[in-house]
């Protein structure tokens, strides 16, 4: 088990535009595939959130997300194949800055293409906070942080200060669920 240090906003890494993975099934990948889930549970463990984590986050500039929601999977390569018509807004956060949170605008629906740990190919068509999770981290892959594409007005808000004026309302400007549900199930795609 090995559990890194998260590059924090102002790590040049973070910054970078990943690498290609070349060999998914290699052993060098699955050691940070499992860095990557390792540091991801002691993250949700120690603070109580946490949805994914992207290979920049921790020292690795390739292009590998892993997600933990309602069971583990891995995005290697991961790339937006298609955008649906629809946006919406979320109050953003990060591991990378955990104090902020910043509202951003984000498809409603997506598609990604991505490969699993064999190397092959898959799609899946996402929603909702799914859309929004997966959009996250591969701008992560690309450079891009929440920061750099706030939205509307008062975009930036301290997560005490967030806390206190929108946790009533959840991420989503809607009251937040008393169970956490996902407009897409992930079965099937893997």
């Amino acid at each position: 088990m090995t559990i890194h240090r998260i590059r924090m906003l102002g790590d040049p890494i973070l910054r970078t535009r990943c690498e290609a993975v070349t060999k998914p099934g290699s052993a060098a990948v699955r050691v940070v595939v499992d860095d990557l889930r390792d540091t991801l549970r002691d993250f949700q463990s120690r603070f109580g959130y946490g949805r994914a984590i992207a290979a920049p986050q921790v020292g690795a500039p390739l292009r590998i997300v892993h997600v933990e929601m309602d069971r583990p999977w891995t995005l290697i390569n991961p790339e937006i194949i298609d955008v649906g018509n629809e946006d919406f807004t979320v109050w953003d956060d990060c591991f990378s800055f955990p104090n902020l949170l910043v509202r951003v605008a984000r498809a409603y629906r997506i598609k990604v293409r991505f490969q699993d740990l064999r190397g092959e190919w898959h799609e899946a068509e996402l929603e909702g906070d799914r859309s929004e999770l997966i959009q996250h981290e591969i701008d992560h892959l690309d450079g891009v942080l929440a920061v750099d594409h706030p939205h509307g007005l008062d975009p930036f808000c301290l997560r005490e200060e967030w806390n206190r004026q929108h946790a009533h309302q959840g991420r989503y400007g809607e009251p937040e669920p008393r169970t956490h549900t996902y407009a897409t199930p992930l079965t099937g795609l893997l």
